[in-house]
């Protein structure tokens, strides 16, 4: 597949987890969970530019992160390790996704660089292979990678592509920040959800079992959920602090939208259940 192109601009999309049960803990401190996840038409982008030097250039920087730390940059040094190669890039992130948001930020541009780098570096793995690079960047990484909508198990890593409706969605965020291990070590939180079939839990009301344990330790979720009841009812994507409601049309998403307070971040979305990132680049690679 040689690409005519040395610079790129990509999708690097948001998720949702419609749904999250926890049925497990481990003797390992790990959790089970059952989650489905799905991509939003919306996220941050990242614009790669190949060189012939090996350095990973980032163009912009996050401020308080340090490059090493940095998930964009170690995706890039892990691909470049892995596969030997010797060209480097120059990576620009344009970021409307919010960080610690619940909605995949980080996990999500790890992933659009391992994909994109792959095929602008033309090292040539399978998205298998990609998606086992990626776990060892985050638990969420090889969902973006593969690009499917899924059904996630285990502790996340067993994962079965999944067609739900790709409805609208307000996803917004309450001005707070959650920690995902506070969350998990929440001596209330539901740890023995039974574990159901697919099917089973596609025909259910769907729910986030990390919900109350959010919203009883921090009080802007549950104002915010509280406040936004007589609009629609929102509910936690991941561990938060994002929360969505989900609509049939775009019309609808609006007229909840536009009751958004004034002080916080938000987005009208819609579903898809192939990620835009993998839209944009086989779609194009098939243009060659």
């Amino acid at each position: 597949m040689g690409l005519l192109m040395d610079k790129v601009t990509l999708p690097s999309p948001a998720k949702l987890n419609l749904f999250l049960y926890i049925t497990n803990k481990r003797a390992d401190g790990y959790h089970e969970l059952q989650t489905l996840f799905q991509f939003l038409d919306f996220g941050d982008e990242i614009e790669i530019e190949v060189t012939d030097s090996p350095e990973i250039e980032l163009i912009n920087q996050v401020e308080g992160v340090a490059v090493e730390d940095n998930l964009i940059y170690k995706a890039a040094t892990l691909l470049q390790k892995t596969t030997a190669c010797t060209k480097g890039a120059k990576i620009a992130v344009t970021k409307n996704l919010p960080m610690g948001g619940g909605v995949g930020g980080g996990s999500s541009n790890a992933a659009t660089v391992l994909v994109g780098l792959n095929h602008l570096w033309n090292t040539g793995l399978s998205l298998e292979v990609l998606a086992e690079l990626g776990l060892s960047l985050g638990a969420d990484v090889p969902i973006f990678v593969r690009g499917t909508a899924a059904f996630a198990e285990g502790v996340g890593e067993v994962l079965t592509p999944c067609e739900p409706a790709e409805k609208w969605y307000v996803v917004l965020k309450p001005d707070v920040s959650i920690s995902t291990a506070v969350v998990f070590n929440a001596p209330n939180l539901p740890r023995n959800t039974p574990k159901r079939s697919l099917e089973e839990l596609l025909n259910n009301n769907w729910a986030n079992d990390c919900e109350k344990v959010v919203r009883e330790n921090y009080s802007e979720v549950e104002d915010l959920i509280q406040e936004l009841l007589q609009y629609a009812r929102f509910r936690l994507t991941g561990t938060g602090a994002c929360i969505f409601a989900e609509f049939n049309t775009k019309a609808e998403a609006e007229k909840v939208f536009v009751h958004k307070p004034k002080q916080l971040f938000g987005f009208m979305a819609k579903g898809q259940n192939i990620s835009p990132l993998h839209q944009k680049l086989y779609s194009k690679l098939n243009h060659h």
